[in-house]
């Protein structure tokens, strides 16, 4: 019937309107509860306010509130309303771009006789909002020439000069295609904006403005620079509370702090950003990270190996390094007529030792690994303590195997990877597969084989995974393995890498059972990504209280007096004998002062010794974490205690 449209839902169902409906409409019709979460809707693809009239045979999901993308409407439509407040307290403001982001929002303004935010206006602005909120004002959608648009912001020169660009960025804000898509509020407050909005005001309010920085604009420290206001804004007020603990969470755990707080490490001016030191402390969980990866990878069959620093450039223009990453390189070493890099990989090394020689299939798999810095000039304004650094350490390996080997190798790694983060406490994982992209190298028999072994140990392994169509890398398909934290974090951590590009730059070779020369695959593997990001995830995963295992001192003796020295001594040259880091700190302060030292230290045994433990041979023992001592604990049952506890890596 002319006067009905049907439109399919996502499940493939049909659902018959009265022509002319709306979005919001179809989402009445299905339920209440819907058309109440509703804020935006995807329509054959495209997302459109929920006031779009639907057409016939359209393909329509309803978008919600407590979605992913309901959250980017959300947060887009409330960086609105913060840049229509901030027009109104400052008569006279321009206002540029003001995108949602992750877990919130920003907008940058440039504000008249170059005035700043202070902490006091983020109140008086939010309050504003709050008014504008309550206003129920509608988010009426306009689309004008670009002519149009020039005049209706000609007072705003940041609107105008997205209008007038061309470029991707442009159609983003909404100029491309010869039209300008424009939102207004009021007669009074209009914002150039592709969409989706929430219907109205009324949708938002669980929103926080957070902090101002300066942006310059575009990112060109040539042009203006101007003060972005970041918020956040969610679905509920539950959700906007759960994630502002979060945030005071994250900031109480930040590696950064702890890692001064508990004397781990820190990054002297002298040497330069992104490049820190190791102390005593830092350096000893290092090793004991290292020392433990070293041994499970000798237990997994791999071989040790060691390449140089710096290489000449010739090796980097074979491996394709300098083609591809000559921006994030450090610059060139001239040295007697040949030019030198820092590495920026340790892969190109690897293979020149699998090269040295004829290699035999009866070798294959051949597994090399290598705790190996790497060097890669990150601007400083991505640098992020231990997790974004200059200097990287990575526990690389590269595995080269025959087409035979490959299924089975690469189920193998994943399950080495997976059972070494879990020894770490990291045990919630996810997975990304990362298929072949539209450009690639090698024969696509070669990618559907690759792509189907690593699919395989994925399958195998049993952790979720989603498959990123064509995010490949152009020379391999690989799995991203991804762990949350203890605050619910996405970390992206190892990689799993199958390489076509390489062997082939290399004219890699192996003779095969048939005696016939064949090309090995290679795999690449980095199992912490860098020992230094690691680290700093691991200190943020536990508030700087490491386990047992990993604690750089993990017992610590206090006598009650002075009369107890002799014996609290013998109790910690007794738990060294055993393998323990112990120390002890004299009664030069009082018991309450060192107790509370050594639990800002976060050391997860503390021993305190008086009289009766003298007598008895015992020890009064404050475990971390818990808020009744144990009294007259013999030291032999603490002893073994304390052996289970590190042996089951708690």
């Amino acid at each position: 019937m002319a006067d009905q449209i049907s439109i399919t839902l996502p499940d493939g169902s049909i659902r018959d309107l009265t022509a002319g409906a709306t979005a919001a409409d179809l989402a009445a019709s299905i339920g209440k509860g819907l058309a109440k979460a509703a804020v935006a809707a995807d329509v054959d693809g495209r997302e459109v306010d929920l006031g779009t009239p639907l057409d016939d045979g359209a393909r329509v999901a309803i978008i919600t509130a407590d979605s992913d993308r309901g959250r980017h409407v959300l947060r887009h439509s409330t960086a609105h309303v913060l840049a229509q407040a901030v027009t109104q307290l400052w008569p006279g403001a321009k206002f540029a771009i003001g995108p949602p982001i992750e877990d919130g929002f920003y907008y940058d303004f440039d504000l008249p006789g170059g005035a700043h935010f202070s902490d006091e206006d983020l109140e008086r602005i939010e309050a504003r909002m709050r008014e504008i909120v309550a206003e129920n004002q509608p988010f009426e959608r306009e689309e004008h020439s670009r002519e149009e648009g020039r005049q209706l912001f000609a007072d705003q020169p940041y609107k105008v000069e997205i209008i007038e660009a061309v470029d991707e960025t442009a159609r983003d804000e909404g100029a491309g295609s010869g039209v300008v898509s424009a939102y207004r509020n009021t007669p009074q407050f209009v914002d150039l904006c592709r969409g989706p909005h929430v219907p109205s005001t009324s949708r938002l309010g669980s929103f926080k403005l957070t902090r101002v920085a300066g942006a310059y604009w575009r990112g060109d420290e040539h042009k203006p620079q101007l003060q972005r206001i970041y918020g956040t804004a969610w679905e509920s007020d539950k959700a906007l509370a759960e994630h502002l603990h979060r945030v005071a969470e994250a900031e109480r755990r930040d590696h950064r702090k702890l890692g001064v707080e508990l004397d781990l490490f820190h990054f002297p001016p002298e040497i330069g950003g992104g490049l820190p030191v190791f102390h005593p402390k830092g350096g000893l969980i290092r090793k004991l990270m290292e020392d433990y990866s070293s041994a499970e990878h000798e237990a997994g069959g791999y071989q040790f190996v060691w390449t140089p620093h710096i290489a000449k450039s010739t090796l980097y223009e074979t491996s394709g390094h300098l083609g591809w990453y000559a921006d994030s390189m450090y610059p060139p070493m001239e040295m007697e007529g040949a030019t030198y890099y820092p590495k920026p990989m340790n892969c190109p090394g690897h293979i020149l030792i699998y090269k040295s020689r004829a290699r035999s299939y009866r070798e294959l798999p051949m597994r090399l690994f290598e705790f190996g810095t790497v060097y890669r000039f990150e601007r400083s304004g991505v640098l992020h303590g231990l997790t974004r650094v200059r200097s990287i350490t990575q526990d690389d390996s590269h595995i080269f195997c025959g087409r035979d080997q490959l299924a089975g190798e690469l189920s193998s790694l994943l399950a080495f990877v997976l059972r070494l983060l879990r020894a770490f406490g990291l045990t919630d994982f996810e997975a990304e597969l990362a298929t072949r992209p539209e450009k690639f190298v090698g024969e696509p028999e070669e990618w559907e084989e690759a792509e189907a072994a690593l699919r395989e140990a994925l399958d195998g392994a049993g952790i979720p995974y989603v498959v990123a169509e064509g995010e490949g890398a152009f020379y391999a398909p690989k799995i991203d393995v991804h762990v949350r934290d203890a605050i619910g974090r996405r970390w992206q951590m190892s990689t799993l890498q199958v390489d076509f590009q390489l062997p082939q730059r290399f004219d890699l070779e192996y003779v095969g059972a048939d005696n016939q020369r064949h090309r090995p695959f290679m795999i690449h593997r980095a199992l912490f990504g860098s020992v230094e990001r690691f680290f700093g995830i691991l200190l943020e995963h536990y508030a700087g209280a490491l386990p047992v295992w990993l604690s750089p001192v993990q017992v610590r003796v206090l006598g009650v007096s002075d009369a107890h020295h002799d014996y609290a001594f013998r109790v910690v040259d007794r738990l060294k004998a055993e393998g323990f880091r112990a120390d002890l700190v004299e009664a030069g302060d009082p018991l309450g002062a060192r107790i509370r030292n050594a639990k800002l230290e976060k050391i997860p045994y503390i021993l305190v010794v008086g009289d009766a433990d003298v007598a008895a041979g015992t020890v009064g023992v404050n475990a971390r974490g818990s808020d009744r001592p144990e009294r007259d604990v013999p030291l032999d049952e603490f002893v073994e205690r304390i052996r289970a506890d590190e042996t089951a890596k708690v």
